[in-house]
């Protein structure tokens, strides 16, 4: 299985929100943190927040938060959101592709075995078993007893 680019950021960003799930994330800060262009990031955040797993809020202190706790959201609910447009190979498009082995074709029945087999393990993973830990800062106060 290969994700695309665009699930991987997105992956990254519900990461960081369920690392600290009560707080609003600008999209700058988080493009930053992770090193991604704001651009794309910014069409990820987009249909995160179209799919249902994120809320957005525009202007000053605005910015985006997990809709649902990150113990209700699974990656396999993430990924199909976003990889279902996107067929695994050729065969699996809505109109059945090109392809010139089927109907006798003997591998894609394979495919969509191991493509399930991944989706389950994913079914059975939720966000926040994947929250990124918050980042200790660089200076920290000295504790004083």
């Amino acid at each position: 299985m290969n994700l695309t680019l665009f699930t991987d950021f997105a992956l990254r960003a519900l990461m960081r929100l369920a690392g600290e799930p009560a707080r609003s994330f600008a999209t700058n800060e988080i493009a930053a943190e992770f090193g991604i262009s704001r651009n794309h990031l910014a069409k990820v955040v987009r249909d995160l927040a179209e799919t249902g797993f994120i809320s957005t809020q525009r202007g000053a202190g605005g910015g985006f938060t997990l809709a649902r706790s990150p113990e209700a959201i699974t990656l396999g609910q993430v990924v199909r959101a976003l990889e279902d447009r996107r067929a695994l190979v050729e065969c699996f498009r809505d109109d059945g592709g090109n392809c010139l082995l089927m109907p006798r074709c003997r591998l894609r029945s394979r495919l969509a075995a191991a493509r399930e087999a991944f989706m389950r393990e994913l079914d059975g993973t939720t966000l926040a078993e994947c929250a990124y830990p918050v980042q200790a800062s660089k200076n920290p106060v000295p504790h004083v007893a």
